[in-house]
């Protein structure tokens, strides 16, 4: 049997302390961990996190409103259009992100949503699925 008293880390069924390292050992340890993970953190702070894809849908999907069949649709789009990959990047064309926006510099992501539901709205008056049966006739929406 273990003895979980104050001890404990030090004395374990008669074996001798250890001293001021068993003691104290395990704190700086912890201590030393807990200071290179916020030295990591706070460089984060200075870039933007990296969006995973089910975030990105989310968000696409809360900006619809959560109109499931229109965003079915928009997802289909994206999906052939980019892969959801938000530095996705035409190489025979100027087109950018997630939705191929010809001639875009966006790099937020969110941004990138917002003008590609600004796009479809404008172009298709607001119905994704209308954007996605051009795309399937002409190659592009």
């Amino acid at each position: 049997m273990i003895n979980y008293n104050a001890n404990s880390l030090s004395e374990r069924k008669g074996e001798p302390r250890r001293g001021w390292l068993a003691r104290f050992g395990l704190g700086i340890v912890l201590s030393l961990g807990m200071t290179i993970a916020f030295q990591e953190n706070s460089s984060a702070v200075s870039k933007p996190k990296e969006l995973k894809v089910n975030t990105l849908k989310q968000i696409t999907f809360h900006k619809m409103n959560y109109d499931f069949e229109q965003f079915y649709c928009l997802d289909e789009i994206v999906f052939k259009e980019s892969r959801w990959n938000y530095k996705a990047k035409n190489p025979k064309s100027s087109a950018y992100g997630l939705f191929q926006i010809l001639k875009s510099k966006e790099h937020d992501p969110i941004k990138q949503i917002d003008n590609g539901l600004k796009y479809i709205n404008a172009r298709y008056q607001g119905c994704a699925c209308k954007a996605l049966a051009h795309h399937k006739k002409k190659g592009w929406y």
